[in-house]
């Protein structure tokens, strides 16, 4: 309210100093010698003035560079006022050399509130890629940031991974499977064993199944079924345990593949697999408790849907592992949509998830 104020008082100066051009110079010579006779009984009075708000300080400073103000003034000393025209130089200057971004449209800012709030498990370059790829949004995860609860640092530290392995499985990332198991407890306490499949290069899962039992057979029959006659891959990697005995990985060298056992206490060898039973249990395991294994494989059939096909990777750069072919390609467009179009949510595992795109608004 003050700084409206403010505005209509600078205002009304100004069209009060416009009306003054239009009169006589000798009109305006007698009116300031009226004025200034009159200001003198208060000088001889000695009769502190007011002290000067900002919009009073504002006028004073810039008629004073119309004519010689020295002779003039006389509420306050010549330093007042020079020092009221260096305040305002500096805050000028200080307004048009503000650091930083702009930001983000106030929309937007509800959005990234909105999916983070309906993905608790999501972090910023999770709703980066999610926006980018689906929405068509460039927001820097950092900018994310901004507008999401900040999560404790994940502790640093760990073995250091072997540079020469790492190399090997970059190039042939595309020639290579990896597999693991890992444990789930169902509601009634029972243990079952879930085999996961991978692809090195493009990140998909292409298999995923559970068992009460899991033996080297069932291990076997779930490779068979994986991994067609006509596959480009070379190498299949796996860990020492007792299931993948000298009879399956004699079978899968007769479907021509090369086994390679990862290295005891290792588990940075198979790092991918691993990394995708982390992401497994994450996103999924850990927010829901099956109740049969039936239950499990519905649940783990509906994520790996959603993994392959609508779960953005930052490790492709970001892009999704198998993305659907009658999604269309959206364009990076900058802070706001494309004209026309709306954001639709489509929640994955009962809400658990969402799954953002696109979509003209009907006519």
């Amino acid at each position: 309210m003050h700084a409206r104020l403010s505005r209509f008082r600078i205002l009304g100066d100004l069209v009060h100093f416009l009306c003054l051009g239009l009169r006589s110079r000798a009109s305006l010579a007698a009116e300031n010698l009226f004025l200034r006779k009159q200001l003198a009984f208060y000088q001889e009075r000695t009769v502190k003035p007011r002290r000067a708000d900002n919009p009073t300080r504002l006028t004073l400073v810039l008629l004073s560079r119309w004519f010689n103000w020295r002779d003039a003034l006389t509420v306050v000393r010549p330093k007042t006022l020079v020092a009221w025209h260096r305040k305002g130089f500096c805050l000028f200057w200080r307004r048009k050399s503000e650091a930083g971004r702009r930001p983000i449209p106030t929309a937007l800012q509800a959005m990234i509130r909105q999916i983070a709030r309906e993905n608790p498990s999501w972090g910023e370059e999770r709703i980066a890629n999610e926006l980018l790829l689906k929405l068509g949004l460039r927001v820097s995860p950092r900018t994310i940031r901004k507008y999401m609860p900040k999560l404790p640092a994940a502790p640093r530290g760990g073995p250091r991974g072997d540079q020469r392995w790492a190399v090997f499985l970059r190039n042939h990332a595309r020639l290579i499977v990896a597999c693991d198991f890992c444990v789930v407890v169902t509601a009634g306490f029972r243990i079952l064993y879930v085999f996961v499949v991978m692809e090195h290069a493009s990140r998909r899962l292409i298999h995923l199944n559970a068992t009460t039992h899991p033996t080297a057979a069932w291990t076997r029959q779930q490779l068979r079924e994986t991994i067609p006659f006509d596959h480009q891959y070379r190498f299949i990697i796996h860990d020492h345990d007792a299931i993948f005995s000298a009879e399956l990985d004699a079978s899968l060298t007769r479907l021509g593949l090369k086994v390679i056992t990862t290295p005891r206490r290792s588990p940075q060898a198979n790092s991918l697999c691993a990394r995708l039973i982390g992401t497994l249990r994450r996103e999924c395991l850990d927010w829901i408790i099956p109740l049969s294994e039936g239950h499990l494989r519905k649940i783990l059939t509906s994520w790996m849907a959603h993994y392959n096909r609508g779960r953005p990777h930052s490790s492709l750069g970001p892009g999704i592992p198998y993305p659907r072919l009658g999604d269309p390609q959206v364009k990076p467009c900058g802070h706001h949509l494309p004209v026309g179009h709306q954001v639709v949510a489509t929640p994955v595992l009962g809400g658990l998830h969402h799954e953002y795109s696109v979509q003209r608004l009907a006519a």
